[in-house]
């Protein structure tokens, strides 16, 4: 029996309307490439360095928290998840799994009072580890004190969700473009409402 649904952050309750962060860099670094920045992005995720230990690593001076304070205003929430958590919340219980630098979602979540919304937060950048490791899917479990098959995983990522299947959770993909996709798939938070989940 269905009892927590599980929600990624980025790509699915976060719109980023600058197509993240590599179009942020290229405007002060034209020159800098994926090759250069993903791989210390990736080690920022799971907590090895702090946010702005990060952005000297990309190559940023000066005033730090200013700089990753205009990136982070470019993202937006969707205006349809807080509707979807309180209809949701009536039925079930609410966790949030996200890959994230740890200051980055603090700012993230205070900024669009998402703590309230979710039973459970687990966060990469604290965990230590990000999707699509089974660790930080156990992580989230053991936090839940739930078995996985009373979970269902909202990602908009197929390895993701790919990964929390291999667990025994449900998934359910969050398509925004409408891809083909052969399992559960939902294209906005109304249509999760909807949604037989």
């Amino acid at each position: 029996m269905l009892k927590t649904v599980i929600f990624d952050m980025h790509g699915v309750i976060l719109r980023d309307p600058d197509g993240k962060f590599m179009p942020y860099v290229r405007r002060a670094f034209p020159q800098k490439t994926e090759e250069e920045v993903f791989p210390l992005w990736d080690e920022a995720e799971c907590g090895r360095f702090t946010s702005h230990e990060f952005l000297r690593l990309v190559g940023y001076g000066g005033d730090l928290a200013e700089i990753e304070r205009n990136y982070l205003d470019t993202l937006e929430m969707d205006g349809e998840f807080p509707p979807c958590a309180a209809a949701l919340r009536e039925k079930f219980r609410l966790a949030l799994l996200s890959d994230d630098i740890s200051e980055w979602s603090a700012y993230i979540r205070h900024k669009f009072a998402l703590n309230e919304l979710f039973d459970e937060i687990v966060i990469s950048g604290d965990a230590g580890v990000k999707k699509p490791s089974p660790e930080i899917y156990r992580l989230m479990l053991e936090k839940l004190g739930q078995p996985a098959a009373e979970c269902v995983f909202i990602d908009d990522r197929r390895r993701n969700l790919a990964a929390a299947a291999g667990l025994g959770m449900g998934t359910v993909y969050f398509n925004r473009r409408g891809l083909e996709y052969a399992g559960k798939s939902v294209t906005s938070f109304k249509n999760l409402v909807e949604f037989s989940l």
